[in-house]
């Protein structure tokens, strides 16, 4: 038999490496949680840049667009408003016979300028803000429609909810882009958009009548990844699918927040 001292040794032993044993895991364990941590932050950090990165290209564009606008409308408006005013004093002291060419020159000038005007407005995102998102992306529409570019429908279910100033702008610049592939390389003749207002979201459908394409083929541009981009912004669904002979489509779920008078 064993002797006490003995039996004490090796529960003393047992004992030691028990406790080893139980440090080992919990060094383990906390190291483990310590490296998901870390990576975890490291990970938030990058999307944290991404956004920003996001953000501050948006913003740059915005800028660039407003500017653009204000050139639209004070220079290139300004201009066309001259050429209008000179045109009306050239079809008074026009002989009869060269009235009708004149009057056909002031017109263009005169359509030149809404369009102008028009373009303008969509470019600048202050004026989005006060009409607000389904108003722009009727006029934007209704532009198409007097160029005679295709025939566009616009559709509106539900009643309309409110929405982040940020959001509208990022949700029409998504539309607008790609109202502009589908004039571009789409080479449709209509173009139909339904926004449907939900309690909890907004349900966005554009969809046009063109060749298409095949997605899987076709390597994506930056026009439609500029989509996905913003979409991400404002935490926003999006599909695009299209098909050869099928024409393309949109599909974009924005999620509204609820706002509580508790």
């Amino acid at each position: 038999m064993l002797r006490k001292e003995e039996i004490i040794l090796i529960l003393y032993f047992i004992l030691v490496i028990v406790v080893l044993t139980i440090f080992t895991v919990f060094f383990v364990i906390t190291y483990q949680k310590r490296k998901n941590k870390i990576l975890q932050e490291k990970f938030e950090a990058e999307q944290q840049f991404l956004i920003e990165l996001n953000n501050t290209k948006i913003e740059i564009q915005e800028a660039t667009l407003k500017n653009v606008s204000w050139e639209l409308h004070d220079n290139i408006g300004q201009l066309l408003s001259v050429a209008s005013i000179q045109l009306n004093i050239l079809l008074k002291r026009s002989k009869e016979d060269a009235a009708p060419a004149v009057t056909e020159i002031k017109d263009l000038v005169a359509n030149s300028l809404n369009e102008v005007r028009s373009l303008s407005r969509t470019l600048n995102n202050e004026v989005i803000h006060t009409t607000g998102l389904h108003k722009s992306v009727r006029d934007e529409l209704e532009r198409y429609n007097r160029m005679d570019i295709l025939q566009a429908e616009l559709e509106i279910k539900g009643e309309a909810r409110e929405i982040k100033p940020e959001s509208e702008i990022i949700i029409f610049r998504i539309l607008q882009e790609f109202f502009n592939n589908v004039i571009k390389y789409a080479e449709a003749s209509s173009l139909e958009v339904q926004l449907n207002y939900l309690e909890d979201s907004l349900q966005i459908h554009a969809r046009d009548n063109g060749k298409g394409f095949d997605d899987s083929e076709v390597e994506k541009g930056s026009g439609i990844i500029n989509m996905y981009s913003r979409a991400r912004l404002i935490n926003a669904q999006i599909d695009i699918q299209s098909k050869v002979g099928e024409g393309t489509s949109l599909k974009l779920n924005y999620p509204i927040q609820i706002t509580s008078n508790v």
